[in-house]
């Protein structure tokens, strides 16, 4: 995990810094309804992108999936998750998520949370493309991403929206309405199966009780008193999200390679 200069230091990671291990727009609430619709079980070979801390790699192996891969570009959060589900059937490996190095048609789920956001346009269309060449053919691919709303939000106002999440949260953060995911995907060669959208409360008192437990709650609100500057930057990406409450939300889409 990169944890360098406080201000230069992604987002994600900064939260992390201060015990977050819930770190997806709609919570832990909308992951597992992602993965319930995914339906996992003990016949699938199950791909995730960019597993972070673990967490949704952890409620993955619940489901008991015949085989998980967690492909990660940062090589130390490849290191913590190694360590972290040493003893199980998890395999992690540093890489990208355009080029996994999995065989073509070998996987019956994947997904990915959090991180289509963060590449441009072309660059989503790239690990889409990936998610379905390791696709088997009717294999799902589950995503849970930030969305931007309503979906006619007028282009200057949505330039200047992400704009300002980049700066804020110090990631290239490039999230698209619900209408426009779903035609990203249909493009990259997948069929809607079922979409659903929540607040996106990820720095919200109740939605982090919710997602970290009350004692999660509050060892990150200490370790925030702990750390000043960790704080002042944590809210100012409250403050932004806060902002643009009503034109940001979190998005699960299931699609199908046909």
């Amino acid at each position: 995990m990169k944890t360098g200069n406080i201000e230069k230091m992604s987002g994600h990671w900064l939260l992390a810094k201060v015990g977050k291990k819930v770190l997806r727009p709609g919570g832990k609430f909308l992951t597992e309804k992602m993965l319930k619709q995914l339906d996992i079980n003990e016949c699938d070979t199950v791909t995730e992108f960019a597993p972070g801390l673990g967490f949704t790699a952890g409620e993955i192996l619940k489901y008991n999936p015949g085989s998980y891969t967690g492909i990660d570009a940062d090589e130390n959060a490849v290191a913590f998750l190694k360590r972290k589900f040493i003893g199980t059937k998890a395999l992690f490996r540093n890489g990208h998520a355009a080029q996994t190095g999995l065989e073509p048609e070998s996987q019956t789920k994947v997904l990915g949370e959090a991180m289509l956001t963060m590449h441009a346009d072309h660059r989503k269309a790239e690990i889409i493309k990936e998610a379905h060449k390791i696709l088997k053919t009717d294999g799902l691919y589950g995503i849970h991403e930030l969305a931007l709303m309503p979906e006619k939000l007028d282009d200057k106002v949505k330039a200047y929206i992400q704009r300002e999440l980049a700066e804020v949260i110090k990631v290239n953060a490039r999230p698209l309405t619900p209408e426009e995911w779903k035609h990203t995907l249909e493009k990259g060669g997948f069929t809607i199966l079922k979409m659903e959208t929540a607040a996106m409360h990820l720095l919200e008192p109740k939605r982090m009780i919710g997602d970290e437990g009350l004692l999660g709650f509050l060892k990150i609100a200490k370790n925030m008193v702990l750390q000043p500057d960790t704080r002042k930057r944590i809210i100012r990406m409250r403050n932004i999200f806060r902002k643009y409450e009503r034109n940001l939300c979190a998005v699960i889409i299931i699609s199908r390679k046909d």
